[in-house]
Parts: C-alpha cells; structure tokens; sequence
C-alpha cells in the first residue's frame, strides 16, 4: 500500500518530515506482525541538500569578498571595518525576512549569496573615502579625527545612497512576476531589497562610527595592488583620451556583435534542477483492464532493475489516488524509481541513465512513456495542467477529429531535432456497453422507462443506504450488483426483470445492447473540446524549438475550419514572464532616470549614467553565449542586478567628477583626476560583486542550476561594464560637459 503525506500551504517542509517521521515510528509499534512502513521519498532530502549547496556558497562568496577587502584596502584594519557589515546587514535581512513571514529556503538564501558583493559596495565606497582623508589629513588641515571621518562619509552619502536605491528600484519588477516564475524569484528580489536597504543604513550610521575605533593611523601609502592598477590606468585612460573616435567606435561595434550574439543565444524558461530523483510515467491503451496493467507495470519493472543497476527499487501507482489528486486511468502508472548514490553508478549522468531505461522501454510496444522528477511533475501539473517542456493544445468541435490531428502533430514533432518522449494521451478505443430501452416493448410490459433506468444504474454503480460504524472508523453502506454484471456483457444482458403478469423477462427482450467505442475522456478548456501533444526538448532552447514547430504545423498541418492550436507547458511560462518583464522593467528604468536626475540636476548626466546599461548587456549576453547557457528567467533576473551595479559606478564616478569642476578644475584633469581617484572604488566594487558570485557559478549541487545563468549574466557583464565606467565614460563626460561648456 502506497501512502503520500501533503503539506499544507505555506508549511515549513523540514517541520513536516520531521513531524511524519515521528508519527511513524510511533504507529509503527502498532502494526501487525510483519508490517513494516518504509519511506521511499523524502523531500526533506532534497531540502536540506539544496539549502546545503546555497549556504557553503554564501560562506565561500563572504571569504572571497574578505581576501579582495584586504587586497584592495590594503589595511586589514579596514578591510574588517567594511566587513561587518556583512553579519550585521545579513541579521537585519532575517529579521526583516522573519517579520513578512518568509523561510530561509534555496530561493531566499540565494538572494542572499547574491546581494553579498553588493552588500560592501556602500561601506566600502564610505570606509575608501574615510581612509583617504585621514591619510592625506596633514596636507589638508589639522581637523580632528572624528571631523574628518564625518567629512568623508558625508562626501559620498548621497551619490551611494543614490546607488543603493537604484539597486532596489531595478529589483523591484520581480516583485511583479506571477506563476512559478513570482513563486521562485519575488523571494529572491525581497531578499536582496532589504538586505541592500540594511547596508546602506549601516553604511551611512554605524560604519562611519566602527571606522572611528577600529581604524588606527593610516598610512600615505597605496595598496600594492591599487599602484599597480593605477600604472596600468593612467597610461590606458591617457590614451583613450587621445583617440576618442576609435573608443567610440570599439564600444559600437561591441554592441553590433552583442546584438547579433543575442540572435544566437536560446532561450527557454527554467533550467531544469536536478532533483536526484527520476519518475517514468508509462501509458498503456485505454482498453487494458487493471490486472494486465498491473501484469505489464511488474515486468517492466524486473526488466529495469536487472538491465539497470542504478536502479534498486521501483515504487509505482496505477490509476486515480483517494484524494483525486492524479486524474489518471487505468492505462497510466507513475513509476518511482529508487536509485543508487551518484558515486555508485556505472553512467556519468542522468541523461545517460535516461538513455538506457528508454532501452528498456523500446521493448514494450504500445507503451508510450515520458521523464519527469517529483517536484516538476506537481508543479507543471498545478501551473499548466500537463506533464512536460511543450504542451500544444488542439481546440475544436469533432473528438475523431481532434485525434487524428493529435496524431499528425506527434509525427511531426517527432521529426524536430531535440524532440524527445513526443505523445499524445491516447483518447480513443475504450469499449462501452450502450444501452438503449426499447419504450414500445417496456410499455407492453408495464414497465416505467425511467424507473428501469434508474435500476440498472443501481446495479451497476451501487446506491448509497449508509454507514457503519466500528469505534472510530466510518464505513460507508453501498448496495450493488455482482462483479460479473461489470464484466460480462453477456450476463447483464441476460439479466432477469421481474413483471406484475409474465413473471421475469430477460434485459435483453425490451432493450439493446451494443459494445461500443468512444474516447477516454472528453476534455474542455474555455468551453471547446481539447486535445494535446506533450514533448520534451532536448540539447537545445525551448523557444527555439517551438519557432521552429510552429514554422512546420503552419507549413505541414492542415486545420479543419473552427480548429486552433494553443501553445503551452513550461513555454506558456516563458511568454509570460517576458511579457511581464517587457512591461516592468522599462517601468524600473524610468524611476531610474528620476533617481538620477534628481542626484545630478541634470537629464545630461542622468543618460550618461544609463549608458552603461546597454554595455553592461554586451558583457552578460555574450558571456550567456560562450558558456552555452540559455537567456531564462534567472538570466533575467542576472540581468536586472547587473543593471543596478553598472548604474552604482556610474553615479560613484560622475559625482566625483562633478566634486572636482567645483574645486575649480577643467578640461582633461577633471576627468583624469576624478577618475584615478574612483579606481580603487569602482574595481572594488565590480570585482567583489563578481569574485562574490563565483562560487554559484561553480557550485555543483541541488539549485545550482538555476543560480549559475544568473551568474554568468553578472561576472561577465561586470566586465564590460567597467570597461565603460573607467574608459568611456570619462570620455563622454569630457566630450560632452566639459569641452562644450568651456566652448
């Protein structure tokens, strides 16, 4: 007997399986000799392994942040004063998570790995600038210490608070997704927004005091590796100065291949995160009864355990459960398969092991089969209402015609490279015994045609008389005919009825009966019959292969007038998500522009700063494209964070440059001077928040999957980024607001 264990909305998973586990043990004393409960899926597993490979990346980004704090502050001093504000905004974001009700989960953690770089950006941008002024306070004046730290963090406070905030705002149009897409990102977004917002009000408020105790006197001397980036700048920015056309000329064709590069990168949805688990769904034809059902299940599965050693054990279900959770039929089973650890298998991944059981199934003829995971099966089911990548629904009027359709559209998908476990759910060929009373002959008997009727079904179906009681347990009371009236055709046609004058007649003399066929299952979606075509997509993007198919249904398949198809699964997903990001984040963008005109009293200097934008987009689509990765929703979401980095230099850099026209300054010195001077911060600030999201790149467990897209987006994007903060943007800002103002 197969029992599953759900949890309520909102419950804490690992309380659960823990409260299970405990039940158990106890019932289990209770049972009959020989009975035995043994749990063969534990999410909780799969839980703690996936929280498990986002906290060592969490640790491993703090320790990489920490040894490039030491490497660019060059005082140890200081790079712990920046630091703590990595435990104190961490515990300021779980108190805030504890206050909205949300879990420390793989999504929420994540968030949190990912706002690590950023998190220092602030302080380390405040606790820089401290550092300079108390190294260069003799040439200065003779203030006192505590003036001079107030001076510094004063200086920065409102060109990084405009930088936080812009980081919030682009986080923002994650909180407007829906579907699986909202359930999985806004958790992350919210993370990321108060853990930021808790930075920057340690940054401005309790770094500048910590500053004042931990930092003890500095010295006039520039980290080692701070000269040797300013050797290798001085001369670079120099140069770019002299050749302006070829600059601008570099950085356009560098958006001419991003854009081409874009053309080329697939996209799809989600990756698909390697529960550990695998299912096999298996499809019989709709006529089979349960016993053979059940007979060609248990073959099957002596089959897969002998020819495959992964496999240990195979937990299978055959039809509907009690609580109607899986409207399957007979001729469906979900077949759970127990596997052995990674390390003991013969095949160096699943798609492989994949491989050989669809070697096994290519024995059973008639059998159409498909792959899926736990989780993944529940929530494509709950969102779509279908089991896989693609689902193409057919709408119209004739239930035949809808199935040859079906069936014309599953050879044709076939035919499509990366097309894989291609089907239709079979919806024809169940037999039915059609009844028909003769009312003339009924009549003649004296018999009520609906009273007749309505005993038969009574007959068939069982009509309800009560419940029984027995201590706790209630046993409904059901009245019905035997077994063989269900089976037999025969029999219930030779079925007595009882007469006032002749006594008993059989069924068959005042009715007709006929075996017929007809569908499994009438489905309806918005009112129209249904039918649909479930594939999976293999070796290459989900919306690519649909473009694709589309191309060939429009060439290839003929639609009968009233017929349409709708295309669905985890590509309905997709279309929707971009359709919500296509609208929010030109939205985000404009609050943007507000943020920093408001800073720089300037719409000049506010589209300078979104310059950076588009080529922080060279480097993140063009990393996409050399790792292979697909642009999905977490590349979306990498995207939207990069946006806000490459903003935060823009604004460091422009302020300071603004800072030094009114110190009197002009021409090329504003802009050299005011440049050098931000290089420690803007480098601190893309490299930590790059070198920060290394370890989700490289993580290997449960979840990184969805991570890794996303950090790609942001270590590649940072790179061409900065090019622009430290090159291009000093160029422009000469070009255009200092020469024409001097003009």
């Amino acid at each position: 007997v197969e029992g599953l264990v759900l949890g309520l909305r909102g419950a804490n998973a690992r309380r659960v399986v823990a409260g299970v586990e405990a039940r158990l043990r106890g019932l289990e004393q209770g049972f009959p000799e020989g009975v035995h409960a043994r749990i063969f899926y534990n999410r909780g597993h799969l839980v703690e392994r996936a929280v498990g490979t986002v906290s060592r990346a969490l640790v491993e980004a703090i320790v990489l942040v920490l040894v490039l704090l030491a490497l660019f502050l060059g005082n140890l001093r200081a790079a712990l004063t920046v630091a703590l504000v990595l435990p104190l905004a961490a515990l300021v974001t779980f108190i805030l998570m504890y206050r909205f009700g949300m879990s420390a989960n793989l999504m929420s953690l994540g968030g949190l790995a990912i706002a690590i770089g950023m998190l220092v950006d602030a302080a380390v941008v405040v606790v820089e600038n401290i550092v300079t002024h108390l190294a260069h306070a003799d040439e200065r004046t003779r203030l006192p210490r505590l003036h001079l730290i107030y001076r510094a963090s004063r200086e920065v406070a409102i060109p990084v608070a405009s930088g936080i905030l812009i980081i919030v705002i682009v986080f923002l149009p994650l909180l407007t997704l829906q579907g699986l897409e909202g359930k999985l990102f806004i958790p992350v977004a919210l993370t990321i927004v108060f853990a930021l917002v808790g930075s920057l009000l340690l940054s401005l408020t309790v770094i500048p005091v910590l500053s004042s105790f931990i930092l003890g006197r500095v010295g006039h001397d520039e980290p080692l590796l701070v000269r040797l980036l300013g050797r290798i700048y001085h001369p670079s920015l120099t140069w770019a100065l002299r050749h302006e056309r070829l600059i601008i000329a570099v950085a356009a064709l560098l958006l001419a291949v991003a854009s081409w590069v874009y053309l080329q990168v697939g996209k799809t949805f989600m990756p698909v995160m390697d529960e550990g688990d695998l299912i096999v769904q298996l499809e019989k034809l709709p006529t089979i009864t349960l016993a053979q059902s059940l007979a060609i299940d248990s073959r099957f599965q002596r089959d897969l355990m002998e020819r495959v050693p992964e496999v240990v054990g195979v937990v299978s279900r055959t039809g509907s459960d009690e609580l109607g959770l899986d409207p399957m039929g007979l001729n469906q089973t979900d077949s759970f398969l127990q596997l052995k650890p990674r390390q003991q298998w013969t095949v160096p991944d699943k798609e492989t092991l994949m491989d050989r059981i669809r070697e096994v199934l290519a024995d059973y003829p008639g059998v159409s089969y498909a792959f899926t995971q736990p989780i993944e099966m529940r929530v494509s089911e709950m969102l779509t209402g279908v089991r896989g990548d693609l689902a193409v629904k057919i709408f119209g009027d004739d239930q035949d015609e809808l199935n040859r359709l079906a069936e014309e559209l599953v050879a044709l998908l076939r035919a499509l490279p990366g097309a894989e476990d291609v089907y239709t759910p079979r919806n024809e060929g169940v037999r039915y015994l059609s009844l028909r009373v003769d009312r003339l002959a009924a009549g003649r008997l004296g018999l009520a045609v609906d009273d007749l009727e309505q005993d038969l079904r009574a007959l068939v179906e069982g009509v309800r008389l009560g419940t029984v009681y027995e201590g706790g347990r209630r046993i409904p009371l059901q009245l019905r005919g035997p077994e063989t009236l269900r089976a037999s055709p025969s029999d219930f046609a030779e079925l007595q009825l009882v007469v006032e004058d002749t006594g008993r007649v059989p069924l068959q003399r005042v009715a007709d009966l006929r075996q017929e066929t007809g569908p499994v299952a009438i489905n309806r979606e918005q009112g129209k019959r249904m039918a649909v075509v479930i594939a999976n997509v293999s070796g290459r993007d989900l919306v690519g292969f649909v473009e694709e198919a589309r191309e060939a249904v429009s060439s290839r398949l003929q639609l009968p007038a009233g017929y349409y198809l709708a295309w669905g699964g985890q590509f309905e997903n997709q279309q929707r998500a971009s359709r919500r990001l296509a609208i929010v984040v030109p939205v985000a963008l404009g609050l943007i522009f507000l943020v920093l005109f408001a800073t720089f009293r300037s719409i000049g200097q506010a589209v300078l700063v979104l310059s950076n934008v588009p080529f922080a987009l060279v480097g993140g689509i063009i990393a996409l494209w050399l790792t292979g990765e697909y642009l999905s929703v977490p590349a979306a979401v990498g995207f939207i964070a990069l946006l806000g980095i490459s903003v935060l230099n823009g604004v460091v850099m422009v302020s300071h440059f603004n800072q030094q026209r009114a110190l009197g300054r002009s021409g090329e010195a504003v802009v050299v001077a005011g440049a050098m001077r931000r290089l420690r911060p803007v480098m601190m600030t893309a490299s930590i928040a790059a070198l920060g999201l290394v370890p989700l790149l490289l993580a290997t467990g449960p979840g990184s999957e969805i991570q890794r897209p996303l950090a790609v987006v942001v270590i590649g994007g940072l790179v061409s980024a900065t090019f622009l903060t430290l090159i291009l943007l000093p160029l422009l800002y000469l070009r255009f607001f200092l020469q024409s103002s001097e003009g």
